[in-house]
């Protein structure tokens, strides 16, 4: 799990500004959860895999049939 009070605190303690510290704590959240999304995204590519090779299986029959 992504501790952003932790993550604040180490931030504070190297004496950085209160601003500084939660400009830093939101870039990395937003970044934290778009990390998600891309692997529910990654997840759907992974499933056309299939599909996808079946296609250039048949095309790889397909061309030289109709080219000969």
């Amino acid at each position: 799990m992504f501790d952003t009070h932790a993550m604040a605190r180490a931030l504070a303690a190297a004496n950085l500004t209160p601003a500084l510290v939660d400009a830093i704590t939101d870039a990395l959240r937003q970044a934290a959860g778009h990390e998600t999304r891309d692997l529910v995204a990654r997840a759907d590519f992974y499933r056309a895999l299939p599909l996808q090779t079946g296609v250039r299986i048949g095309a790889g029959i397909a061309v030289p049939r109709l080219l000969g």
